[in-house]
């Protein structure tokens, strides 16, 4: 992605932060991470990320949305005997967010996705989340998540987390952005 695109999908990330009333600081503003995923189509396929800390024990984060953006099918697969992968916890602080996970296929669902990226999503029981609702993955949970119609900011509580070792379904998508 080009710098420009990535400054601008971090000012639409910074507005939405603003009306959910979360405040960053300038530094972490300029430092939130644009994710296209290697598709180079963001408005489906995307996720801007502000990290407020990442260590060996816990992870905290701000998933930011825009609507009906899609964070694709993946999962965080044990990295050792000691490290069962993952566990994270959605909060969802704004918006709507349409998680799903593995289990039963929900009937009606109320996720859009273009029928390009659908043969890369697996699984199909959704789990609504409102402002003030939350969900908990155990480690090596298949997911993926779409914002509502105005967007969706979630706050993100995990174990520590190690991007680059997620598995997705798609094997097209490159998880650490390139930005040119």
């Amino acid at each position: 992605m080009k710098k420009d695109l990535v400054r601008n999908y971090q000012q639409k990330a910074h507005d939405m932060l603003r009306k959910a009333h979360i405040v960053i600081t300038p530094e972490e503003k300029e430092n939130i991470e644009v994710a296209d995923f290697g598709l180079d189509d963001i408005e489906n396929i995307g996720l801007q990320i502000v990290v407020y800390e990442n260590n060996d024990r816990y992870c905290a984060k701000e998933l930011v949305m825009l609507a009906r953006q899609i964070c694709p099918e993946h999962r965080h697969p044990p990295l050792s005997d000691q490290n069962r992968g993952k566990q994270e916890t959605f909060r969802c602080r704004w918006g709507e967010v349409f998680l799903y996970v593995d289990g039963d296929p929900s009937p009606d669902v109320h996720a859009n996705v273009p029928e390009r990226y659908k043969p890369y999503l697996n699984v199909w029981h959704e789990i609504v989340l409102k402002p003030g609702e939350q969900y908990t993955l155990s480690p090596d949970t298949r997911h993926w998540f779409q914002a509502g119609d105005t967007g969706a900011v979630i706050s993100e509580f995990s174990s520590t987390s190690s991007d680059e070792t997620d598995i997705f379904t798609d094997p097209n998508i490159q998880r650490i952005p390139v930005v040119e």
